[in-house]
């Protein structure tokens, strides 16, 4: 398989990418933030996230979907760990997010761990950003430098969550524009939906798809129809592979099921419809390297989303609420 250890001069080449790309927010990160603030901090990352995911290799996509989440909402601020208070609704109740995002233990314990050590340093929206590195690397996926320096937002906002994020049924519009929303473009939109390379989807959410649509193999449908009835019920959180292929490794799998119709998601089945994704997917499908490195680009990019630095924010004891 191929893998981005030999292609350490574009790694390189992506972080000064980022750093162009976003501007004095991203001049504020370092790949090195925490290196004599908290040395011990990237590796209780790496072993949490490890083990975690020698206990369940779907948390790797789990961790990676609430990365997602937490930096399109209000940017990369940690906002997606906090619980509700009495003076602001959180968004994990936000639609996208509601009984489906996971990995909060993970990094609850990576908190915990952290604080022991170095407490008040290591802000949850970094240990965040580096465990869904961590994960996709973890998962045979590409590498990056996770720029850090992110403090954590003292308040959240559901109806951003619901207004900002995606959904399954979205249209190749709809992603277009969400993602511009972000100051990303289309191209990022095709390859950041490549994380759908591993991880699960809720039989609620691909039901319509596999009965109603007909940009679809019938083969492929037929199987998950076995899975997920036609009607709502006992079924809707019978879990299906977003990558049919490969599911629980990081690889090119994903946009190969796209060209043969095997997006399990409406969405997934958008960016291969006779649009202006196809020759995105197609390359994709072909070149597993030029997908590794793009990703790894745009996840830098992600990262970068209007960050909290300097005295905006603080850093959180307890990932779940303000101090």
């Amino acid at each position: 398989m191929a893998s981005m250890t030999s292609s350490g001069k574009m790694i390189v080449f992506c972080i000064a990418l980022a750093f162009c790309w976003s501007g004095v927010s991203a001049a504020k990160l370092s790949p090195t933030f925490y290196d004599t603030k908290c040395p011990q901090a990237l590796s209780i990352i790496n072993s949490t996230v490890a083990q975690a995911l020698a206990n369940e290799s779907r948390m790797g996509a789990s961790l990676l979907r609430l990365f997602f989440h937490d930096c399109f909402v209000r940017g990369c601020d940690g906002s997606v760990l906090l619980d509700d208070t009495a003076n602001f609704t959180g968004e994990k109740g936000a639609g996208a997010n509601f009984n489906s995002l996971r990995g909060f233990e993970v990094i609850d314990s990576i908190k915990s761990q952290i604080e022991s050590v170095c407490s008040g340093v290591v802000s949850c929206a970094d240990i965040l950003a580096v465990a869904t590195r961590d994960s996709v690397l973890q998962l045979r996926g590409p590498t990056w430098d996770v720029l850090l320096g992110r403090r954590d937002a003292r308040t959240a906002s559901i109806t951003a969550a619901n207004r900002n994020l995606p959904g399954p049924t979205s249209t190749l519009r709809n992603l277009i524009s969400a993602f511009k929303a972000q100051g990303m473009n289309a191209t990022d939109m095709v390859t950041l939906s490549g994380a759908h390379t591993i991880g699960n989807a809720r039989c609620l959410f691909y039901r319509f798809r596999i009965y109603s649509e007909s940009n679809i193999d019938q083969t492929f449908a037929a199987s998950l129809q076995a899975n997920c009835s036609r009607s709502s019920g006992p079924t809707d959180n019978n879990l299906g592979f977003l990558d049919v292929t490969t599911p629980t490794v990081f690889d090119n799998g994903y946009y190969q099921d796209l060209i043969n119709f095997k997006g399990v998601f409406h969405s997934d089945q958008e960016l291969f419809n006779n649009g202006t994704a196809d020759a995105q997917v197609t390359k994709y499908s072909a070149d597993q390297n030029t997908f590794f490195n793009d990703f790894a680009a745009a996840m830098i990019k992600l990262g970068n989303i209007k960050p909290l630095t300097g005295k905006k924010g603080e850093i959180t004891r307890n990932c779940r609420l303000i101090n």
